[in-house]
């Protein structure tokens, strides 16, 4: 899934390795993609040594951009080739059970606007029985064990529960939207302080109220 990440970056705009990991931070989200720089370069140099992205000249450092305790060497610049788009394009168009998955089913989904509608629905359609897969087994959890779990284990079992509940009606609305042939909204609304609210939909397993 990093590789598609990485390709679908690079089709945006050439970036070195430390602006790819923010792009990649900022797309997904901190959690999802805590990539360190030992996953990171090691794809890159695996997707340069397949013909799919390459480098372009070095451009020097500046002290904002190098993290603590590296060199201000300068940063190369990967971009990608013909053939790496022609392989995001394979990767993009994939539907298969390694979508539906957590990690999968994120990065997925970050690339939607460039997928086509039918891999958009097979992928929703496929996360959403996974959830409810997921969501069976807990509710299996609670009935059968709810008496032999400590109140915190209880409690937890009982969150996750919730999670996959909130995730399956999220899920049922992308779904409908995509049937009809409408894409997701953000309206553009603002709190009474004048900060703008956040109207996206949460990721797998998040609430909205859980988000700062």
């Amino acid at each position: 899934m990093l590789e598609l990440a990485i390709l679908g970056l690079l089709q945006e705009a050439p970036m070195h390795g430390y602006e790819l990991r923010k792009e990649l931070t900022a797309k997904l989200g901190a959690i999802r993609a805590a990539i360190s720089y030992g996953s990171l370069y090691p794809t890159l140099r695996r997707l340069q040594a397949a013909g799919w992205i390459t480098e372009a000249a070095e451009t020097p450092a500046t002290a904002e951009e190098v993290p603590a305790l590296t060199s201000r060497r300068g940063r190369v610049v990967y971009k990608i080739t013909a053939e790496g788009k022609e392989r995001f394009a394979q990767l993009i168009a994939q539907a298969g059970p390694e979508t539906y998955d957590d990690t999968g089913f994120g990065v997925h989904f970050a690339f939607f606007a460039r997928t086509d509608q039918a891999t958009r629905l097979r992928i929703l359609e496929g996360r959403r029985r996974k959830i409810e897969e997921r969501r069976e087994g807990l509710r299996d959890v609670l009935g059968r064990a709810a008496e032999r779990l400590d109140a915190y284990t209880l409690e937890l079992q009982r969150h996750g529960l919730e999670a996959c509940e909130r995730e399956v009606r999220w899920l049922e609305e992308l779904i409908a939207n995509e049937r009809s042939g409408r894409a997701p909204t953000v309206p553009d609304t603002g709190t009474a302080g004048g900060r703008r609210e956040d109207t996206s939909p949460p990721p797998p397993g998040e609430s909205r109220k859980e988000r700062p």
